[in-house]
């Protein structure tokens, strides 16, 4: 295990605490104090785990203090913020083409985040009994022209 400066523990402790995962943790480190250490190591910055008990006062005092913090600070995470997600929902909305079907799960999408509901609509016969279907003799050739004037009224 490389000996680590008090920085680069403090930037471990954080990191954990904002529930980064300790792999993501280890890249970060290489990638910015250029120092190689392994997941294992970072484990024992986590006080939540068994690894971490022995973590200093210091440390634990810091680690539970910056995850109160992550976990009531939202607005600092902008998928959190209900305009940010219907702005995504939008350029997604835009970008959709003409595929009908993606268009409306984000018109769903988007309703669901505007109202906060999804309604259930139930269509019953008289007196909420069942609907009442006639069976009729169609010809196939007029079922297709009407199926097909109607895909080309869509």
């Amino acid at each position: 295990m490389a000996a680590l400066k008090e920085p680069v523990k403090i930037f471990i402790v954080q990191s954990l605490a904002c529930f980064e995962t300790p792999q993501q943790v280890a890249d970060l480190v290489e990638e910015n104090y250029k120092i190689k250490i392994d997941r294992k190591q970072c484990h024992s910055y986590d006080p939540t785990k068994y690894a971490g008990r022995n973590l200093s006062k210091k440390l634990k005092d810091l680690f539970y203090e910056t995850r109160k913090k992550f976990q009531e600070n939202i607005l600092d995470i902008p998928i959190a913020n209900k305009a940010f997600r219907l702005k995504e929902l939008q350029g997604m909305y835009e970008d959709s083409g003409r595929n009908k079907r993606a268009k409306q799960n984000l018109l769903k999408q988007a309703f669901q985040e505007t109202d906060g509901r999804v309604t259930k609509q139930e269509i019953t016969g008289k007196d909420g009994k069942p609907i009442e279907t006639v069976n009729s003799n169609v010809s196939t050739e007029s079922y297709l022209a009407a199926r097909e004037q109607a895909l080309n009224d869509y």
